[in-house]
């Protein structure tokens, strides 16, 4: 999507309302095992008054992506808290579109659906939270494999966002990298070979808070 249709969408949707539902569609021929291992999530677009409270504090942040073998996925975000470092991990489960996830949050108790809607895979990835385009529960994240993007994926993160009918104030990209990810960067092979031997209880105290995706 360039950035002139982006912005005719912006203002198309402006003129009807945030809270409608508009056709968003997952990455094509998207690839699982492609898509696994480390993110860090770069920036977020998000409308909810709770976001806008604590949005200067937010920081780049460090994911691990799995994938196990019936196609579900789980995601560990690691979050620096002032008693230490935070360990959260996200249950997403698949669904007949490949790109298309679903998971229960806890906190909004609804079940929400999760688009993977482009990514290259050594890069970047734009991922939309909740295709019912509600300020309450809906999000845009931006991940990167690196902590640093180049300015045209924020750019186009960016145009995204607002094509969805985000306003400028609700889109963010942090520079400042949270202190927190216990991993060490590894390459996708050496992530592979690793994966089998993980499971969901090996990480996992959960908590619904701001830093979910």
């Amino acid at each position: 999507m360039n950035l002139a249709l982006a912005l005719l969408l912006c203002m198309f949707l402006g003129t009807h309302g945030f809270n409608k539902q508009y056709p968003v569609e997952p990455q094509p021929n998207f690839d699982l095992e492609k898509f696994a291992g480390e993110w860090y999530r770069i920036g977020i677009a998000d409308e909810s008054a709770l976001f806008a409270m604590f949005k200067n504090h937010l920081k780049v942040s460090k994911g691990l992506l799995v994938a196990n073998d019936n196609g579900n996925v789980n995601l560990t975000m690691w979050t620096m808290r002032p008693y230490g470092c935070s360990v959260n991990v996200y249950s997403y489960k698949k669904t007949d579109v490949p790109g298309e996830f679903t998971y229960f949050s806890k906190r909004h108790r609804i079940t929400k659906d999760i688009t993977i809607v482009e990514t290259n895979y050594t890069d970047y990835s734009l991922v939309l939270k909740y295709k019912n385009l509600d300020k309450e529960y809906t999000q845009v994240a931006l991940y990167g494999r690196s902590s640093i993007l180049r300015p045209d994926l924020i750019e186009r993160f960016r145009s995204f966002a607002l094509s969805l009918g985000f306003s400028e104030e609700a889109i963010v990209a942090p520079t400042d990298v949270d202190p927190c990810p216990i991993l060490e960067p590894r390459n996708t092979a050496e992530f592979r070979e690793d994966k089998s031997a993980q499971t969901v209880n090996q990480s996992v105290f959960a908590t619904e808070n701001l830093s979910k995706v």
